[in-house]
């Protein structure tokens, strides 16, 4: 609490530090070119001088104070009395922590009652060091700051080689996340197959984790099943939903329907893509999926299951049919009219303007939502726990119970699980997996998208 006052505190002094640094700049202005920077530029390059030295240490000192508070803990004669086992003396403090932020909460170890105020005593104090510490920095950097504001200082040139790297730094979040995604994914799943051979893994049909141990643990990762429900309720049954309706739904907005109907009817359509998954979870298991089972009662199948492969597919389809449809819609718009007008007046009817010049023009960006989609769908996983159900079947039949790869994720690294295990660690592979199998599909989009546009470009 004290270090996120001291934060507010930093912030207040770098704001006073604009104004400083700016009034002093503009009592060295004597005229035009007499300065090299603005009165504004020296503002902000004291306050960057007063600010980022005092969060840096402010960041440090965060991540280095709980080690010192628990060497400072257990050092008190407070903590004599802990046991000698390291987890349950790291549950005891956890409770004393808990006890220090909030002396009502309730514990059920005494030892944690008696290390309460040892232990708020000792956040306190290193809140305070550190808080001075941050206080210290922050004064050093603004008289710093200060003495560099003259009239030829380059303060511009300083402080815009800083909003640069913090540029820089936010381009490059998104593929330093994408690198610690994919290492931590390479660095779980190789522990996983240092038990269980890839092979098996990828070309078995029998998938029972729970069951695997012993000299037979290949037999039971055989994960072909689930590769297998993810591709037959994501990219087949969703997809046979999705592809048409969105197609039509945005051949008929770009080229049928009047501009009121479609102010009305675009909006409507992609309220679909804000609706959660629990919610289309739910719709297909009380829904849908009584009434697959239902009409696979009339047509003669023996004892249907209430959960399916259909169920999940036809609702996961119905969730994408925005994807597609606003992918579809914004390439048809992007078309030029000469292409469609010179086609109508050579006598070709609407129709078949549509279909040989309109949706070949706007290939690419019906194949980018259609792939799109199809990543969306693999990545379900909601619909699939409520309506699909959780059996590995390797089945074509559609009122089958499935399983997906996403839902077993969710099922192996839920609940009291030993992260050291191959049943937890499979869990990591199948992400491996969908990883390769997701940026596949991008590739190949890109591939066609780029080959289709260059042809009519």
């Amino acid at each position: 609490m004290i270090l996120t006052g001291i934060l507010l505190a930093v912030v207040g002094l770098g704001l006073v530090g604009w104004f400083v640094g700016r009034g002093r700049a503009r009592l060295l202005y004597d005229g035009r070119g007499s300065m090299h920077s603005m009165p504004n530029y020296h503002g902000w390059h004291l306050a960057l001088w007063i600010v980022v030295p005092a969060l840096v240490v402010w960041a440090v000192w965060s991540g280095i104070q709980p080690g010192l508070v628990e060497g400072a803990l257990l050092a008190d004669p407070a903590a004599a009395a802990l046991p000698d086992n390291a987890m349950h003396r790291s549950a005891i403090i956890s409770q004393a922590y808990l006890l220090a932020n909030d002396p009502g909460a309730a514990v059920f170890a005494s030892e944690a009652q008696a290390l309460a105020a040892p232990l708020r005593a000792i956040i306190t104090r290193f809140s305070l060091i550190g808080a001075l510490l941050v206080l210290i920095v922050a004064f050093t950097g603004g008289a710093y700051g200060f003495t560099r504001i003259r009239a030829r200082f380059e303060a511009r040139t300083q402080v815009e080689r800083v909003v640069m790297g913090v540029l820089l730094l936010a381009s490059l979040m998104a593929i330093l996340t994408t690198f610690g995604i994919v290492a931590s994914l390479v660095f779980e799943a190789g522990l996983f197959f240092k038990d269980v051979s890839p092979i098996a893994f990828l070309t078995g049909t029998h998938w029972s984790p729970g069951n695997a141990m012993g000299a037979d643990i290949d037999e039971n990762f055989g994960a072909v099943p689930l590769f297998w429900g993810t591709i037959y309720i994501g990219a087949i049954i969703a997809m046979a939903v999705a592809i048409p309706l969105g197609l039509m739904s945005a051949v008929y907005l770009t080229q049928y329907a009047s501009r009121r109907v479609r102010k009305w009817l675009k909006p409507i359509l992609e309220i679909l893509a804000g609706i959660p998954t629990v919610v289309y979870g739910y719709f297909a298991a009380l829904t849908v999926a009584p009434m697959i089972r239902d009409f696979a009662a009339s047509m003669g199948a023996h004892n249907p299951s209430t959960e399916s492969a259909l169920a999940a597919g036809l609702v996961m389809g119905v969730m994408i049919i925005p994807f597609v449809s606003s992918m579809a819609d914004d390439a048809l718009a992007a078309v030029p009219r000469a292409m469609s007008d010179g086609s109508l007046a050579l006598g070709a009817t609407r129709s078949e303007t549509i279909k040989k010049v309109l949706l070949p023009a706007a290939l690419p960006g019906i194949v980018a939502g259609v792939m799109l989609a199809i990543s969306r769908a693999i990545g379900e996983t909601m619909i699939v726990v409520m309506a699909a159900g959780a059996a590995a079947n390797l089945s074509a039949n559609p009122l089958d119970s499935m399983t997906t790869v996403t839902f077993q994720i969710v099922q192996l690294l839920t609940g009291d699980q030993e992260f050291n295990s191959p049943k937890t660690l499979s869990a990591f592979a199948l992400g491996l997996i969908l990883f390769i199998v997701t940026l596949v599909l991008n590739i190949i989009a890109l591939r066609v998208v780029k080959r289709f546009r260059e042809a009519y470009e």
